[in-house]
């Protein structure tokens, strides 16, 4: 009962990427739910409204000098006081925000990115408000604000970019959290994505030549993703790469017994559920200016002749990027007992030019 239930969760997961992707390259509205705010939400509400009532009330007293204070020491008062009303007021409008227009959203990872970014345009209104208060009046503010702004972008120009890299990447998604990628010479699942750079769980390496994790991390900045090529092996529509087994055979061998092993090994393994996902690769491309592709719904073998003076068998299949390395090997496994089984028919290279 509980492989069914786990089966039964991961494809209601799937579901939800599909609609997601589809939602993003077709711009269908998704149903919306009206989010309700939690009871710690009504408590930080409450907070914030108590905070309010009680600076309003000091404002005012302050500005009818109730307390009989000096009129330096009210205007300060007043100052101060102004600036932490605006600061809760921010702090007030933005967890509505959160609350109740980031909670519609219903990917995990694009609600932790968004209040991600949320925080940090509250950080820079805060900090624009505390500049205000303290140079008294917003003229001097913005022209400090401003001079501080220019120096500290000649001197970070490569975070900047990285940062807007960032954006770029929750914008547009050409990755995200869980995704197997390619960049540059980088290749890994990705596992972290944060203002300046992003964090991949390698696999492959120079140390190894299967898709097998090497125990390495790389880190590379955002900015890489504006000036490079972004290769995804895991988008939502068709989570699916195309694979190859190769034999080499002489030129004696039944190639029709040979082809039609090889192609019923292959259909065996990757079972229905894949062969539906070519359907919707093929609805995909009908949708594009890309002219119609020979795209099979099953596994297709091909011959052709080798530079070794053999013929190559070779069989392409789907397979899950994730799983390619296992995959291939029990293929391989079934495929050498049946074709091994009729020897005489199968006639493989012997000897030195094994």
């Amino acid at each position: 009962m509980s492989e069914r239930v786990r089966e039964q969760a991961e494809q209601l997961e799937k579901q939800k990427d599909v609609r997601q992707a589809l939602d993003q390259t077709a711009g269908r509205p998704s149903p919306e739910t009206a989010p309700k705010a939690a009871t710690r939400d009504k408590v930080w509400f409450g907070s914030y409204l108590i905070l309010l009532i009680g600076l309003g009330t000091g404002y005012y007293l302050f500005s009818l000098r109730f307390f009989g204070l000096p009129a330096s020491m009210v205007d300060f008062l007043l100052r101060y006081t102004r600036g932490a009303i605006l600061i809760v007021l921010v702090l007030t409008v933005a967890k509505a925000i959160e609350v109740y227009l980031i909670g519609r959203v219903h990917d995990t990872v694009n609600r932790f990115n968004l209040r991600r970014i949320m925080r940090l345009l509250i950080g820079l209104v805060t900090l624009f408000i505390i500049i205000s208060v303290v140079f008294i009046n917003w003229y001097t503010a913005v022209v400090s604000l401003g001079v501080v702004s220019l120096i500290f972008g000649f001197a970070m120009q490569t975070v900047l970019s990285s940062f807007i890299g960032w954006i770029y990447i929750l914008v547009r998604q050409p990755y995200r959290v869980g995704d197997r990628i390619k960049i540059g010479d980088a290749t890994g699942d990705v596992i972290d994505v944060s203002y300046l750079d992003t964090t991949l769980w390698e696999f492959g390496g120079q140390y190894l030549s299967t898709d097998h994790p090497s125990g390495r991390i790389i880190k590379f900045p955002n900015s890489q993703v504006l000036g490079s090529t972004v290769f995804n092996y895991s988008w939502p529509l068709f989570p699916y790469i195309w694979n190859e087994i190769k034999f080499n055979l002489a030129y004696g061998s039944d190639l029709e017994f040979v082809g039609r092993v090889m192609q019923e090994t292959a259909e065996e393994e990757i079972g229905e559920g894949m062969m539906e996902r070519v359907r919707v690769y093929r609805e995909l491309l009908a949708k594009t200016p890309v002219d119609q592709l020979d795209v099979k719904e099953e596994p297709s073998v091909v011959f052709r002749v080798s530079e070794n003076t053999w013929l190559e068998a070779i069989v392409r299949y789907l397979v899950v990027p994730k799983e390619q390395g296992r995959v291939k090997t029990r293929l391989i496994k079934k495929m050498l007992a049946r074709l091994n089984a009729e020897s005489e028919r199968v006639l493989f290279p012997k000897g030195d030019n094994r």
